[in-house]
């Protein structure tokens, strides 16, 4: 019997796969504990509409990440803080530093778990960071730690 699987079962399917499997093992256990729905042609096409559904979705994401790489193409992010008179900032400039001053300068919302630092920010000065939107989709931009007034 072919069956499409609702959810992931460990050695034989992942969700969303359609499989033929044992009759027996298809109606006592994986259509009568909701892991899986029998293939007929209505299940077939609401599974087609979801899997266009969710491509979609990562095409219009993906298309997001290009249009936020782009704007932050060569630009210098300018974070402020504070020093003490060794020019030693008091805390570090972090990636959710980075993310707010984005979106304050270039109206460009990243999450600051997709900002990679090159190193830690402890001083003032000008270093480097990778912002990675989507797979295959990132940018460098410079980040200018300047002294807050």
């Amino acid at each position: 019997m072919k069956v499409i699987f609702l959810q992931d079962v460990k050695g034989t399917a992942k969700q969303g796969d359609v499989k033929e499997v044992a009759d027996g093992y298809a109606r006592n256990f994986l259509i009568a504990r909701g892991i899986a729905i029998e293939a007929n042609a209505k299940n077939m096409s609401d599974l087609a509409g979801k899997k266009a559904s969710e491509q979609h979705k990562a095409d219009a994401v993906k298309e997001e990440a290009i249009k936020a790489a782009y704007v932050l193409k060569g630009k210098t992010v300018i974070c402020k803080a504070k020093a003490g008179k060794s020019g030693k900032l008091f805390g570090a400039v972090t990636a959710g530093h980075i993310s707010d001053s984005l979106k304050e300068q270039f109206d460009v919302t990243v999450d600051k778990k997709k900002i990679n630092l090159t190193s830690d920010i402890k001083a003032y000065g000008t270093y480097t960071a990778e912002i990675k939107f989507f797979a295959g989709v990132s940018e460098k931009i410079t980040v200018e730690v300047i002294e807050d007034d």
